[in-house]
């Protein structure tokens, strides 16, 4: 009995130390964990209210359909997970583009296209633009993005946030080095202006003000007409020049014929 009793005392005493060491080992992870937690800049804040403002968690399992420049265009999320299509009638070809994931594939009449790897690129690329400012900033929360607040300023008398994005090499595409402002309602937290500079073909500097702005079913979309600044125009002044009256008008981007499209 006593020997019995002797080894209780050792196989609690055991069991108390694995716990305690195992308790000891959880807190240091969970500390560890906090400390690399990085906390959100007032850029991060900015933009992730106006994707609320957008759509918010909508946008995780969207799916719509809409019309640009004569091509059809839908787009499913599924979390992280995403297919894009487009669609355009050529004569008696239907040309098809496919995006899942990134794995671009294009068709005609149904039959996959043996494509180049510049071109798949060029047209995946293309397709994804597309998608994009259909859907900002939706994607502006992606880890290639990197935003920086710029200024507060005013715009026609309503008071905006700029962000400054810029992308990393990794995961922003053949133009990562493109450089974007958003002008950010801080009433509405939407979009109500944005702004790019481009570096291919000669380089180029865009200014977009927004309107015809229109919930469906939870999911803002907007049009643009897109006015042209003189390359190398800091990003900064294009809204003093826009009241002005001296960017010139060169288009206008229509979302046209919005679907949500039935699960």
């Amino acid at each position: 009995m006593k020997k019995y009793l002797i080894l209780l005392c050792v196989t609690a005493a055991l069991v108390f130390s694995c716990n305690t060491k195992k308790d000891n080992n959880d807190a240091a992870v969970k500390n560890d964990t906090v400390a690399t937690e990085k906390p959100l800049t007032k850029a991060d804040s900015i933009v992730n209210h106006a994707i609320e403002a957008h759509g918010g968690k909508l946008y995780n399992d969207a799916d719509y359909s809409f019309e640009f420049r004569g091509k059809k265009y839908r787009f499913k999320n599924n979390v992280a997970n995403y297919t894009y299509y487009s669609e355009v009638q050529k004569g008696d070809s239907l040309i098809k583009d496919v995006m899942i994931n990134n794995d671009f594939k294009r068709y005609i009449n149904t039959k996959q296209q043996s494509l180049s790897t510049e071109d798949a690129g060029k047209y995946g690329e293309a397709l994804n633009s597309v998608i994009y400012f259909a859907t900002l900033p939706y994607k502006l929360q992606d880890a290639s993005v990197h935003k920086t607040f710029v200024e507060e300023t005013t715009i026609k008398g309503k008071k905006y946030d700029v962000v400054q994005v810029t992308f990393g090499q990794d995961g922003g595409g053949k133009d990562f080095d493109d450089e974007f402002h958003y002008w950010i309602n801080k009433q509405t937290h939407k979009i109500d202006y944005l702004a790019y500079n481009y570096r291919t073909n000669d380089g180029g500097v865009r200014f977009r003000s927004a309107f015809n702005t229109r919930v469906i079913d939870g999911v803002t979309f907007q049009d643009y007409i897109n006015y042209e600044a003189p390359v190398k125009t800091d990003l900064k002044d294009l809204p003093q020049l826009y009241e002005q009256g001296k960017l010139k008008e060169v288009s206008q981007i229509l979302t046209e014929n919005v679907v949500h499209n039935p699960k």
